[in-house]
């Protein structure tokens, strides 16, 4: 799944391994995937999960390797490009700044597992696409015969219900 965000090994090793520490540390978020939509489910969140690892700039990857090296290559060691840079264990720093993120996103994959099919589909199909992208508004009226003001409407009322569920 890795290999279409990034072609090197060792960060796609380590954003593999974070994807095993975030699974074990929420084995009732696992189960309740797994319940609900069998490996096929894990399979599709694994990926989401793995590609926020690879893009984003507030996982808990980023911290731990990306953030270190880019600093480390770009300030200590600037004769040296960065990918010639050898990573080692020894190069970890110790202290890792927990990410409220995920914790947030696992908030909102469970207030989404009780909202109503409907509206719970529309949503993931305009953030998350069936290929992990989002969509437009006009492109999702296309794909599903659905008129862009009702699904305009349904998403809206959707972010509405996170934001009170969440605040609470």
């Amino acid at each position: 799944m890795c290999y279409g965000l990034t072609k090197d090994k060792e960060d796609i090793d380590n954003a593999v391994q974070e994807l095993f520490i975030y699974f074990l540390e929420r084995p009732e978020l696992v189960k309740k995937v797994y319940e609900k939509d069998g490996i096929e489910g894990i399979t599709k969140y694994g990926a989401v999960v793995l590609k926020r690892s690879l893009q984003s700039t507030r996982s808990p990857f980023y911290y731990k390797y990306k953030k270190y090296y880019t600093n480390l290559a770009g300030v200590n060691m600037s004769h040296t490009k960065k990918d010639n840079f050898h990573k080692s264990i020894y190069n970890i720093p110790e202290e890792v700044v927990e990410n409220i993120g995920f914790k947030k996103l696992d908030k909102i994959d469970i207030a989404l597992g009780e909202m109503y099919w409907y509206d719970r589909k529309v949503f993931e199909l305009y953030y998350y696409g069936e290929n992990g992208e989002g969509n437009t508004l006009d492109s999702l009226a296309k794909k599903t015969g659905i008129s862009r003001n009702s699904l305009f409407t349904t998403i809206d009322k959707v972010r509405t219900m996170l934001k009170k569920m969440l605040n609470e």
